[in-house]
C-alpha cells in the first residue's frame, strides 16, 4: 500500500525539517545579535548623533550644546531627524550585511534573501 509514496522520501522529508529548524534558530539568534549591535548616525559635521540597534531602534541622541539655541531650534530638530534618518540606514545596512553573512554560513546562494 505504501510502495508509491517512497519511504525513502521521508527520510529526506526529515532531514529538510531539521534543517529549517536549525535555520529558525540561527535566524532568531541573528535577530538577537542584531539588537545588541550599535550603529551611530550623524548630522551637522557630528553635531548631533543618534544611537541604533542593527534591528533600527533609536536608543539615544547627543546633541552638542552649541547648537542649543532657541533662534537655531528647527535647524535642530532637522539636524536630530538628519541623524536618525542616518543612524536608520546604517542600521539597514548592517542587518543586511548580517543576513548575508548567515545566508553564507547556511550555504544559501548568494542573493539569496531570508525572512528577517
Amino acid at each position: 500500500m505504501l510502495k508509491g509514496l517512497g519511504l525513502g522520501g521521508i527520510g529526506d522529508m526529515a532531514k529538510m525539517m531539521k534543517a529549517a529548524t536549525e535555520m529558525q534558530g540561527k535566524l532568531a539568534e541573528m535577530q538577537e545579535g542584531l539588537a545588541r549591535i550599535v550603529v551611530i548616525g550623524e548630522a551637522g559635521a557630528g553635531l548631533v548623533k543618534a544611537r541604533a540597534t542593527a534591528k533600527g531602534d533609536v536608543t539615544g541622541l547627543d546633541i552638542d550644546p552649541s547648537i542649543l539655541v532657541a533662534s537655531e531650534k528647527e535647524v535642530v530638530e532637522d539636524l536630530i531627524l538628519a541623524a536618525i534618518h542616518d543612524a536608520q540606514a546604517k542600521a539597514k545596512a548592517r542587518s543586511e550585511q548580517e543576513m548575508t553573512k548567515l545566508g553564507e554560513s547556511l550555504g544559501l546562494p548568494p542573493g539569496m534573501k531570508l525572512p528577517g
